[in-house]
C-alpha cells in the first residue's frame, strides 16, 4: 500500500507540473497555468497555498493582480488599476471585478471578445453528462459470514452523472454489482445501489475521490452443507448501509480507466472479522 501510495504521488507531482509553464516575474520564478488566451491573458498559481493572479499583454508583459491592506487596514484593490491600464478604452468597468479566479475569468473573457471580434469565449457553462463504465475484479465479501476469507469474481456497470465541468467534484451514479460463487463458498449476491462521490484530487488527467453508497437493493443466494442435506435460501434485502470505498479515474482518449479499493467499511455493516479484500479495474466512457 504504501508503494501505491508512493507512485500516486509521484504520478500527481508530475501532472501538477506539466500543466503549468514557467515564467520570471520581477526577478521571482513561477509555475503559472493559463485560465484564459487573448488579447489579454488571465494566469495564475498557488504559493504556500495562497492563489496569485497575473495578467499577460499582448507584448508579453506578465504583471501581477494584487490586493494589498493599506495603513487603515482597507484593501488597497490595485489589481482594477492595473486592469485599468493593460485595457484600450472599450467602455468595461471594474468596479464589480473581485481578485478571485471565477471573477476575473468572466471580466477577462468579456475584455477578449470586446476588443477582438474574432474570439470566442472560453467560459463554458457547466451541463449535466452521464458517464457509463464497466468493471470486473475480486472480493472477500467482507460483509456476510466469510471464515476462510475466499475470494470471489465480481463483475458490473455503473451509470454516473456528473458534470461537464473541466475538474468535477461532485457526482452520483446508480450501479449494477454481481459476484459470482467461489468453489468453496456457495455465494452469490447481485446489488442495485445509489451513490455519492466526491474528487479531493482533481488534476490533469487524473482524479482520486472517495465513494458511498447510500441505499441497496440486494439479491443474494447461499448453499449450505449439513450432514443430512445442502440447504439453499435467498434472500433480498434493502438497506441504507453508506458503505465506503475509495477510487481513481485516469484518463485515456475519449474515456477513463477506472481502479477501485471498495468496501472498506460500512457504517451498518460488521466486516466479520476479515480485513476488506475487494478491486476492480474497468472503463467507462461519456455517453
Amino acid at each position: 500500500m504504501k508503494k501505491i501510495v508512493a507512485i500516486l504521488c509521484i504520478l500527481l507531482s508530475y501532472a501538477s507540473m506539466s500543466a503549468q509553464d514557467t515564467y520570471t516575474v520581477n526577478g521571482e520564478t513561477l509555475e503559472l497555468k493559463t485560465e484564459i488566451d487573448g488579447n489579454l491573458d488571465l494566469l495564475w498559481t498557488t504559493v504556500d497555498g495562497k492563489y496569485r493572479y497575473f495578467v499577460r499583454t499582448q507584448n508579453n508583459t506578465i504583471l501581477e493582480l494584487k490586493n494589498t491592506k493599506g495603513d487603515n487596514n482597507k484593501y488597497q484593490e490595485e489589481y482594477k488599476t492595473t486592469l485599468n491600464n493593460v485595457m484600450e478604452d472599450y467602455g468595461l468597468s471594474t468596479d464589480k471585478v473581485k481578485l478571485t479566479l471565477g471573477s476575473l475569468k468572466d471580466f477577462i473573457d468579456m475584455y477578449n471578445s470586446t476588443s477582438d471580434v474574432s474570439y470566442q469565449t472560453q467560459l463554458k457553462k457547466n451541463k449535466l453528462e452521464l458517464r457509463l463504465g464497466v468493471y470486473g475484479g475480486i472480493t472477500n465479501n467482507p460483509f456476510v459470514p466469510n471464515p476462510d476469507n475466499l475470494k470471489s469474481p465480481v463483475f458490473g456497470t455503473e451509470l454516473e452523472v456528473i458534470t461537464n465541468a473541466e475538474k468535477p467534484i461532485h457526482s452520483g451514479f446508480l450501479q449494477l454489482r454481481q459476484v459470482l460463487k467461489n468453489d468453496d463458498l456457495e455465494y452469490t449476491s447481485t446489488e442495485f445501489s445509489l451513490g455519492y462521490r466526491l474528487r479531493a484530487i482533481n488534476i490533469s488527467n487524473l482524479s482520486i475521490y472517495g465513494n458511498v453508497k447510500f441505499a441497496t437493493l440486494n439479491f443474494s443466494k447461499v448453499t449450505v452443507a449439513t450432514e443430512d442435506d445442502v440447504i439453499e435460501e435467498s434472500d433480498t434485502s434493502f438497506n441504507a448501509p453508506f458503505i465506503f470505498g475509495l477510487g481513481a479515474d485516469y484518463k485515456v482518449g475519449n474515456g477513463y480507466i477506472t481502479f477501485g479499493v471498495n468496501q472498506l467499511f460500512a457504517l451498518d455493516l460488521d466486516t466479520n472479522d476479515n480485513f476488506p479484500t475487494d478491486f476492480t479495474l474497468g472503463y467507462k466512457f461519456t455517453l
